[in-house]
């Protein structure tokens, strides 16, 4: 059986494109996490932690060793700043 050659070009750009494009928008989410992997399933808990690492360094995917953390992290927090009312 004849093998159609002149398919394979057509073949080789299309899975070189695609590889392409898969690896920049990787690069792109890793460049974005500060060279961390994305994440995936976040629960409150996960955001909880994001929102108080972004307070803390200006970053959600930032952490800090230092136990002292900069001025102003005690009145940055969300619970000072939303109005929560009840529906009863």
């Amino acid at each position: 059986m004849p093998v159609p050659w002149e398919a394979l070009i057509p073949f080789g750009l299309l899975t070189s494109m695609f590889a392409a494009a898969g690896t920049l928008l990787n690069t792109s989410k890793m460049a974005q996490n500060q060279g961390k992997p994305v994440r995936y399933n976040i629960d409150a808990w996960d955001q909880m932690m994001m929102e108080r690492d972004r307070r803390l360094t200006g970053h959600v995917r930032g952490q800090k060793s230092d136990p002292v953390p900069p001025e102003g992290f005690e009145t940055s927090s969300a619970w000072y700043t939303r109005e929560y009312t009840t529906s009863r």
